[in-house]
């Protein structure tokens, strides 16, 4: 007799309104899609060109960055079914290691990777938006305007802002599928004017291809953050494993397809000589109307992009709470709308300020490194739930585990130390940053007990 799985956890303060399961299989990957798809993938693919210089290896490096990211994904969809908490990869720090490492990673989460990436998403969507409206707003008070919609929204319940991230998601696969068929189909590789000669490549070719892996990995970033709202998927084991294959095997195919586009009609030379490939792109398939369109894009799907963070990193926000470790406030539900308020517009508020101080671009060189440790870290957890006695299988298993597993831990650690070397300043803030957060932890400890 098989036995029947164990009941879904329920994470927040006893006796307080809980958080409500409304989320299924399609918000599950709309928000895995969403947490990668900003707009990298609109100008990304030059730098990558401007490190390798022929068709093969650009596509390549795509190529290769999308399997490591699916491999990452199959790890997710594992510990997803075996720890279905809100909080998603907090939960898997906390539980196959220490509370200190799942808070330092909530510690980074709010002070550098979030909070940075969010700010300086919000500044571009108001680049963007002011170039397609003309709208008589200075881009801080656009980008401010921005935030405070979307918190307004996330306030409102997990299915209001579900729904608000569904609909963008969908409008920026149209984006970017437009992009494809302009660069496939409505441009002749002739009509494309080379402005400049190719950056020279220096050092080896291994040297190179690991340089243009760097950005390929940023682009691809961002679909653990579907597993923060876990616990308010009706199905998690189920639905949120699922959602993370097909989420980041659909970013695979627009990102493969934007990259084929742009070779298409620009040519790897001429794509490495503009900084600009998607508004280039679209000028030669339908002039200056078409640079309008694609700018229109962009500014959907970074506003998209802020949407999935307004709604998946405050989660995590909340369970550090929720464990005794921040604020206890942040763990409160609202017993109308049954969303962690307090934690939405703590991310708001944080993010807000960064924007308008202007050291969000400081704060994003920072993230890289940061962020990868804990790729790492959460990987290597898995191989910590496989050996406990006892742990159950629910279903989601990595095919070729501990190969394929092994081989995303290692990949994780290779970008690491390549942003490292690359650049050594940041990354040395940046995990500085990260590693005071053991102190706090302490404090918080202190503090409860």
């Amino acid at each position: 007799m098989t036995p029947s799985p164990a009941p879904l956890p329920l994470d927040g303060l006893a006796g307080q309104p809980q958080l409500a399961r409304r989320l299924g299989l399609f918000d599950a990957t709309m928000i895995v899609m969403g947490g990668i798809v900003g707009s990298g993938i609109f100008v990304t693919p030059y730098v990558v060109a401007r490190h390798v210089h022929t068709p093969a290896l650009i596509v390549g490096a795509w190529l290769a960055g999308g399997l490591i990211a699916l491999a990452g994904a199959f790890v997710y969809a594992e510990l997803a079914a075996r720890r279905p908490h809100v909080g998603g990869q907090y939960a898997y720090l906390r539980d196959a290691f220490h509370p200190s490492v799942a808070f330092v990673y909530g510690w980074a989460l709010l002070l550098v990777i979030q909070t940075g990436g969010m700010a300086a998403v919000a500044v571009t969507f108001a680049r963007y938006f002011r170039e397609v409206t003309h709208v008589p707003l200075g881009e801080p008070v656009v980008a401010a305007l921005g935030i405070a919609l979307l918190v307004a929204v996330n306030c409102m319940g997990v299915r209001s802002g579900s729904t608000v991230q569904n609909g963008l998601m969908v409008l920026k696969i149209i984006a970017i599928l437009g992009l494809v068929t302009a660069g496939l189909i409505f441009v002749t590789p002739d009509a494309a004017v080379v402005a400049a000669p190719p950056v020279a490549q220096s050092g080896s070719l291994l040297l190179a291809f690991g340089a243009a892996m760097t950005p390929v990995m940023f682009s691809y970033g961002g679909w653990q953050t579907a597993s923060f709202v876990a616990g308010e998927m009706r199905n998690p084991r189920r639905d949120l494993a699922r959602g993370l294959l097909i989420g980041v095997a659909g970013v695979i195919a627009l990102y493969v397809g934007v990259t084929l586009a742009c070779i298409h009609a620009l040519g790897a030379d001429g794509l490495a000589a503009t900084t600009t490939p998607a508004s280039s792109v679209m000028r030669l398939a339908f002039g200056e109307r078409g640079a309008t369109l694609i700018a229109a894009g962009i500014a959907i799907s970074t506003l998209g992009f802020l949407s999935q963070g307004m709604l998946t990193a405050p989660r995590v926000y909340f369970a550090m709470a929720a464990d005794g470790l921040f604020f206890r406030s942040v763990a409160r539900v609202s017993e109308k709308t049954r969303a962690p308020v307090v934690a939405v517009v703590l991310q708001g508020v944080l993010s807000l300020l960064i924007a308008l101080s202007g050291t969000y671009e400081q704060i994003l060189s920072y993230v890289v490194a940061v962020d990868w440790v804990f790729f790492a870290l959460t990987g290597a957890a898995l191989f910590v739930f496989r050996r406990r006695a006892g742990d159950g299988d629910d279903g989601a298993r990595v095919p070729f585990h501990p190969l394929t597993t092994g081989l995303f831990v290692a990949a994780a650690a290779l970008i690491v130390i390549a942003t490292v070397v690359e650049a050594p300043v940041n990354s040395a803030v940046g995990l500085g940053i990260m590693l005071a957060g053991l102190p706090v932890y302490l404090l918080w400890r202190r503090r409860a007990a």
